[in-house]
């Protein structure tokens, strides 16, 4: 099988060992010496930012938020999981100084900001992560939506990432800075600054809480996906990147310092922005796995999402996630027995 003239890497404002390896120029390296290009491109909504999306989508790898994925195969895309990352990103609800939050259970009768659907449910990105955080936050005090009021605010413009749309992003935090609402779910670093300029304080800490049930969301788990063409017909294309990926994880566990300029160019973010938002030792978890866990993480989202009309159809977890690229990447055996 000829070899592609390039590979694609999706460019998501997220922490990524994806992205990390591409940043140190390991991704260049690793597929340059067989004169395959490496190509970053961002997203916009469901659809990439190229000039041939239909053919890049054959050849792309995308680490990145769970909602679109799971849109995308939700409308029939041809994708396969073949790793699953978890890093806590400071997930909170953030209120006025001067609301009283002891508990969660103090979240009763508030009214917490919404983002609007975008122009269509799967790419409503906002709005999900807002109502599931909203919810996770609430069943932590044994509450559940019907306990508060869900406020609509106008839903953050499909764009591509940058400083000036991450803010625009958690449009809720201005509208919890007037008084109009009482309570906004934020996660991530361009959120945490958001909502340090504004002087708002954090109400419910979900990262504080142990059990990782309160925190699946877009970000958590976060699948890496991969068109089926190219486990069919790259197989070893798909291990050379898995395997630049785990080796940028390995480097990020022992090179923080070095790590979060990084990020925060990845984050469209700051420095501080990184160190607010990723705390706990992330830089040691940044490694894909396929664990029960985790799949089990995916499951619980998918069917969020599903129940509350973010997808077209239900997804197939089990039947989307194909474990053998990650099992050659850890286990060299002959690759043609893994196919």
């Amino acid at each position: 099988m000829k070899l592609p003239e390039a590979i694609w890497i999706t460019r998501c404002p997220v922490p990524a060992a994806s992205g990390v390896a591409w940043a140190l120029g390991w991704m260049d390296e690793a597929f340059g010496r067989d004169g395959i290009a490496v190509h970053r491109v961002r997203e916009a909504g469901l659809n990439l930012v190229a000039d041939d999306p239909q053919h890049q989508a054959r050849y792309l790898f995308r680490e990145g938020g769970n909602i679109q994925a799971l849109a995308a195969r939700a409308m029939g895309a041809p994708t396969r999981v073949i790793g699953l990352t978890w890093i806590d990103e400071h997930q909170a609800i953030m209120v006025r100084p001067d609301t009283r939050i002891l508990g969660p259970a103090d979240l009763r009768g508030l009214r917490f900001a919404l983002p609007g659907f975008a122009r269509s449910r799967g790419e409503s990105i906002a709005r999900g992560m807002s109502l599931h955080g909203i919810q996770s936050a609430l069943a932590l005090g044994g509450l559940t939506l019907e306990d508060v009021t869900l406020v609509d605010v106008p839903a953050p413009p499909v764009e591509l990432p940058s400083a000036e749309g991450m803010r625009r992003l958690w449009l809720g935090l201005e509208w919890l800075a007037a008084s109009r609402v009482d309570a906004v779910y934020v996660k991530g670093a361009a959120g945490a600054e958001a909502a340090a300029r504004l002087g708002l304080s954090v109400g419910i800490d979900l990262d504080a809480y142990p059990s990782r049930l309160a925190r699946v969301n877009n970000g958590t788990p976060r699948p890496i996906t991969v068109h089926q063409h190219m486990i069919d017909d790259h197989f070893e294309l798909v291990v050379r990147f898995l395997r630049q990926t785990l080796r940028a994880a390995d480097w990020a566990s022992t090179n923080l310092t070095a790590l979060k300029p990084i990020l925060a160019r990845e984050t469209v973010s700051s420095i501080a922005g990184v160190e607010a938002a990723y705390r706990n030792d992330f830089h040691r978890s940044l490694h894909p796995d396929l664990s029960a866990d985790r799949v089990t993480m995916l499951y619980k989202q998918a069917d969020f999402l599903w129940t509350h009309g973010f997808l077209d159809a239900c997804v197939d977890i089990a039947s989307w996630v194909d474990a053998r690229p990650l099992a050659a990447t850890l286990h060299p055996a002959p690759l043609a027995a893994m196919r």
